[in-house]
């Protein structure tokens, strides 16, 4: 940014400069060229190469901009999707958490009726396997859970792997 700033700087003297030999030169001022025909004619030649200097300048900049302004939006669209698949995830992980929330309460409550079956000293089959099916829900949730977390992990090391054997 400092280096566009004196790019800028140098550009608007040199154009202070080209307009006072232009005033100079149109008011007949022979201080203004240099002196006579053969001074105005070097002082605009003069003031030609150092317009076409600024000019080139001006458009390094440019270009410098453009360049700038592309990694910019380039960046943008990196975030933006990145994002994007973030908030994705973020749904499948509250999808995952309410399943996982509906079977442990699905679990307690077997867990519960088996617990006063046995208190009452009554051994229902029934009560076993829908606590043993409530139970065996649980660690599937808790499986499609986990699996989706290493998912994630697996999706962000894979740029990490490719960048690493880029490099390598």
């Amino acid at each position: 940014m400092q280096q566009i700033a004196e790019l800028e700087r140098r550009i608007t003297a040199a154009l202070e400069r080209i307009g006072r030999g232009v005033e100079g030169l149109s008011a007949g001022n022979p201080d203004a060229g240099g002196g006579g025909a053969e001074g105005d004619r070097a002082e605009l030649a003069r003031l030609g190469e150092a317009l076409d200097e600024e000019r080139m300048a001006n458009a390094q900049l440019n270009e410098r901009l453009r360049v700038v302004r592309e990694k910019d939006h380039e960046t943008e669209a990196a975030l933006t999707a990145r994002l994007a698949t973030s908030g994705s995830q973020l749904e499948a992980y509250g999808a995952e958490l309410t399943r996982l929330r509906r079977t442990v309460i699905q679990l307690n409550g077997e867990l519960g009726k088996l617990r006063e079956a046995a208190a009452s000293g009554v051994a229902e089959p029934q009560l076993i396997n829908r606590a043993m099916l409530a139970e065996l829900e649980a660690m599937r949730a808790s499986r499609a859970s986990e699996a989706a977390e290493l998912a994630d992990i697996v999706a962000a090391l894979n740029p990490l792997l490719e960048e690493a054997r880029a490099d390598a």
